[in-house]
């Protein structure tokens, strides 16, 4: 072997031993979301899950948080999953639904509509945890340029290393002991709490200057509609029964008209409140932002009644295959309600 031969593999071997380093040196700083804050978890679960599912959610807290696909599929039979994530945007809810579309296709897409208030980016944090977890595709560069603010830098989205090199002094053992795999934290996208604090105090909203959703929020929902049209999936629009953020009659109307407009479905759930049968003393866990479990499985029986009904849904418990996977789902859905009823019980807290 010539001396230059030599020192082309030495070179070859230097570079390949640094892009190493990086990586691993990049897997053990990423943020690992398996405690406190797991919802930068969320969005990469998706992948995990069997693609035939019948109705996909999609949107913030208040789908994640308010409904429960074990519930639908127990009373129902209903196949669903919830592709939420922390104030989740609505050009990222249309890029993560044209994503999904390269999967699976659904019969229903559900979206949460308070992301209409948002016209622009809003803070780098919340972008991390629904972009780091989408993989590489055209759909995740599109949704980082849409969505970074203009601080941000879309090399440290290719590159996080490069965004996360200062958390030296934040490591702890999640992040040496979840490098390479994770825990599951959610049941089909649903983040449960057993905990109950109930909702007093309220705040009103305040009066707006403008009430009048932005061209950006439109444009995407357009997109979101042609998307479903183009693809032969009902879209169901929906606003959860949070209490806080507070939602505009004048919201509330713009929605109704685009609703009917585009001919497609829209559920406003603040004013089916008694129907449903929730009772804010009991069925929130954080004063009236979001659902408890009992909240939760309340608003989930409501929604799998509707979408069989209405969108014609059929029960699949009849799918042995299915059944089966769902009975372990179940098996880890009761063994979390009761970690966290046994945590209240002890320690006052459900984790």
């Amino acid at each position: 072997m010539t001396k230059n031969v030599k020192k082309v593999l030495a070179v070859i071997l230097s570079v390949a031993l640094g892009v190493l380093v990086l990586f691993v040196l990049q897997k053990i700083l990423m943020p690992k979301y398996m405690h406190g804050i797991i919802e930068g978890s969320m969005i990469a679960e998706y992948y995990e899950d069997d693609k035939n599912h019948d109705v996909i959610l999609v949107g913030d807290c208040e789908v994640y948080e308010n409904f429960s696909p074990q519930k639908m599929w127990d009373e129902y039979g209903i196949n669903s999953y919830i592709r939420g994530s922390a104030q989740q945007l609505i050009w990222q809810s249309y890029y993560l639904m044209e994503e999904m579309l390269r999967y699976e296709k659904p019969k229903v897409f559900v979206l949460n509509t308070l992301a209409m208030r948002f016209d622009k980016p809003q803070k780098e944090a919340y972008n991390r945890m629904t972009l780091d977890g989408m993989k590489w595709s055209d759909l995740k560069v599109k949704s980082i340029k849409a969505s970074m603010l203009p601080e941000e830098n879309f090399a440290e989205y290719v590159f996080p290393i490069l965004r996360y090199h200062s958390r030296w002094n934040e490591l702890d053992s999640d992040d040496f002991n979840y490098m390479w795999d994770k825990d599951t934290v959610t049941f089909n996208g649903y983040y449960m709490r057993v905990d109950t604090k109930a909702a007093e105090n309220v705040p009103k909203g305040k009066p707006l200057g403008n009430y009048q959703f932005g061209d950006v929020a439109y444009e995407y929902l357009d997109k979101i509609v042609k998307l479903c049209k183009d693809n032969d999936v009902q879209l169901v629009l929906i606003k959860a029964p949070s209490l806080y953020p507070y939602w505009y009659d004048e919201w509330d109307q713009q929605m109704v008209d685009y609703a009917k407009e585009n001919d497609i479905k829209y559920i406003n759930f603040l004013d089916l409140i008694d129907e449903i049968g929730l009772d804010f003393n009991t069925d929130t866990y954080d004063a009236g932002l979001h659902m408890n479990l009992a909240g939760a499985e309340k608003l989930s029986d409501y929604l799998g009644k509707y979408l069989s009904e209405e969108c014609g849904l059929t029960d699949r418990r009849s799918d042995e295959k299915l059944s089966a996977s769902w009975d372990k789902k179940r098996e880890a859905y009761k063994a979390e309600i009761k970690r966290q009823m046994d945590n209240l019980a002890d320690h006052g807290t459900v984790n």
